[in-house]
Formats: structure tokens, sequence, C-alpha cells
């Protein structure tokens, strides 16, 4: 887990019982996950290709279970 230098990111509702808001910028590769619990993480070097998977997906808990969780580096923002 890092820590670094904290730029906000807009997070969006996304559709989930586990997940509450996304937010993504694509320049930096940063993802921002929050949940319904209201804790926030961010998850670092998430490509393109990976965050428009996670937003496609059918059940985006899931996905982020099985591709992002352990996948990146991450720290807790709240």
């Amino acid at each position: 887990m890092k820590h670094r230098r904290r730029t906000r990111i807009v997070r969006w509702p996304v559709s989930s019982s586990v997940i509450k808001t996304v937010g993504y910028d694509p320049a930096r590769r940063i993802l921002d996950v929050e949940f319904h619990n209201e804790h926030v993480y961010r998850y670092e070097d998430v490509d393109n290709a990976t965050f428009a998977e996670f937003m496609a997906a059918e059940s985006k808990g899931r996905y982020f279970n099985e591709h992002i969780q352990h996948g990146y580096e991450y720290e807790r923002l709240l």
C-alpha cells in the first residue's frame, strides 16, 4: 500500500450492491472506488481497457474482486 499526494478524482454512481461510486483518471491510470460502507480506495496503474471492462461488467463487485482488488497497488483514502 502506497501513500502519495492525493488529488481529487470525480466519481460517478454505479449500479452495484457493493460499490457506490467509481472514478477514473486515464492520464494517470488511477481508479478510485467508493464502497457502500463509505470506504474509498485508490488503485494505481489501471489501464483503460480494465476500466472499460469494469464499467461494462454485469456485476461490478464480481469484476472488482476477480480483476482489480488484489491486482494493483492501492491506498485507502477514507
